[in-house]
């Protein structure tokens, strides 16, 4: 006699049967409900920026482990992390000549953090990382960044280099994350500390999401006029919202996964 399922495992199944527009449907619903909350509950909406740093930090300190205990980065995008490292320190740059915070700390907590995981893949587990499958060419990412940042970035007192250098991070920081996506795509299973790692980016892209979003809402749009004139105020908003749907589908297969109680995330086809 087949075991009696959860309410919870119920509506994972019958969210599967839905097709795809559907399913994108009850997405940007949930998207929208969960901004609500967050809305009612946090007060103090700086408070959404520092946990998703505080969600990261724990990703990396979960990419950390597995690279300690199990020896080994197979599953790992060495382009991610490059990618990483390098908006991070143009950020970090930025902050300093712009405006020295408590985000430049938790910046520099991370930057160090992502150096190591470089040093590690790059040094100490050289043999376990699968280079063929980390094929993203990262200059499809870093020139368009870098010709977009010329073209559209604030229109602030600050010098125009630093005011472009700020611009590519933003661009660069959305879209770091696709040669991590294109491992897992590539190999259809995720073990489970790299399903964990990229899960928590996908957390802590949505509650930068929501701290941009509700910032713009809370000052009734006053926030995008004091970013600057033009189009990066708008370019902001559309970075950080694709920034949390590229990673959006991968999370959903990572709750079902989890629901489903399966150590290992098999991806099916056309996912990320």
């Amino acid at each position: 006699m087949k075991a009696e399922k959860s309410p919870i495992q119920s509506v994972m199944a019958w969210i599967r049967r839905q097709p795809p527009k559907v399913k994108a449907f009850l997405g940007v619903v949930t998207a929208m409900t969960v901004l609500v909350f967050l809305r009612v509950i946090v007060h103090e909406h700086d408070n959404l920026f520092i946990a998703s740093e505080a969600v990261h930090a724990v990703g990396i300190a979960v990419l950390i482990y597995k690279l300690t205990k199990e020896k080994t980065c197979a599953g790992i995008s060495f382009k991610t992390q490059e990618l990483t490292a390098l908006f991070l320190a143009v950020r970090l740059y930025c902050s300093f000549v712009m405006e020295f915070d408590l985000h430049t700390l938790l910046d520099s907590a991370t930057l160090v953090t992502t150096l190591w995981v470089i040093y590690m893949i790059r040094f100490k587990l050289r043999p376990t990382y699968m280079e063929d499958k980390d094929n993203f060419a990262i200059y499809f990412v870093v020139i368009p960044c870098a010709v977009l940042s010329f073209f559209i970035h604030p229109s602030t007192r600050h010098h125009i280099i630093n005011r472009i250098s700020w611009a590519f991070c933003v661009y660069l920081e959305a879209v770091s994350v696709l040669p991590q996506l294109r491992v897992m795509q590539n190999t259809k299973i995720v073990e489970p500390f790299t399903a964990h790692y990229v899960f928590a980016l996908g957390i802590a892209r949505f509650l930068s999401c929501a701290h941009w979003i509700l910032q713009v809402l809370d000052t009734r749009g006053r926030l995008l006029t004091a970013l600057g004139s033009g189009l990066w105020p708008v370019m902001v908003l559309i970075s950080e919202i694709v920034q949390t749907f590229i990673l959006a589908d991968f999370c959903y297969y990572y709750v079902q996964s989890l629901m489903g109680g399966q150590l290992v995330l098999r991806l099916p086809s056309g996912v990320v």
